[in-house]
């Protein structure tokens, strides 16, 4: 379990695939497409703050959020299954792709239910799910975007207070590979399913 807690290197990750998995592209809840680009004003964002079921469900029912998918990211093994990232041997995250309106919900409302809905600073684990692939981490598709993560990671450090350092990670987006059709939506299909998310009870203030 320690093992898959520390991060590998790309010289030890599994070799994976180079055929895409076959994912249904209908999103559950609201049909849009999981694979559309975003249109016009739209934008993407993928956020990774643990158990990727739960986090979905989070995003999906916000207004403005035209779609979300799950996925991984920040590893090397192209095109991994399920079973490939729960051994820690492709590096990947668990994350959640949420395409949005910034018309309608900002890039700073997003940020704030994620840093308010799960612990940053518990490093490569969210709760009992322990392993690299839980950990808290942002992937930016612009420059702003990555700038305003930072600004609202700050932030929120400022609320928890320098003894509890903030681990969540920020980095440019590289590939995102669908999770399998099942993870898609999981909490819509199997509504007692598991739910791992839980913050650290310290909100933004109103103003905010």
């Amino acid at each position: 379990m320690h093992k898959k807690q520390t991060m590998i290197s790309a010289e030890e990750a599994l070799p994976g695939r180079t055929t895409p998995l076959v994912v249904d592209d209908t999103h559950f809840i609201n049909q849009s497409s999981l694979s559309a680009q975003p249109q016009g004003e739209q934008q993407q964002i993928l956020l990774g703050m643990g158990c990727f079921w739960g986090a979905e469900r989070l995003f999906w029912q916000l207004d403005g959020v035209v779609s979300t998918s799950v996925g991984y990211a920040g590893g090397y093994t192209p095109n991994p299954t399920y079973e490939e990232v729960c051994t820690g041997q492709t590096g990947h995250a668990e994350v959640v792709r949420v395409v949005f309106d910034p018309k309608t919900i900002s890039l700073e409302q997003l940020l704030h239910h994620f840093w308010e809905r799960h612990d940053p600073t518990q490093g490569m684990q969210q709760g009992n799910d322990l392993g690299t692939q839980y950990r808290s981490i942002i992937f930016t598709y612009s420059e702003a975007q990555h700038e305003q993560a930072l600004a609202s990671k700050q932030q929120y450090q400022t609320l928890l207070g320098a003894d509890k350092p903030i681990t969540t990670e920020i980095l440019p987006a590289g590939d995102y590979y669908y999770a399998e059709t099942y993870h898609q939506q999981y909490l819509a299909k199997n509504p007692e399913g598991y739910c791992g998310l839980g913050g650290t009870g310290v909100c933004f203030p109103p103003n905010l």
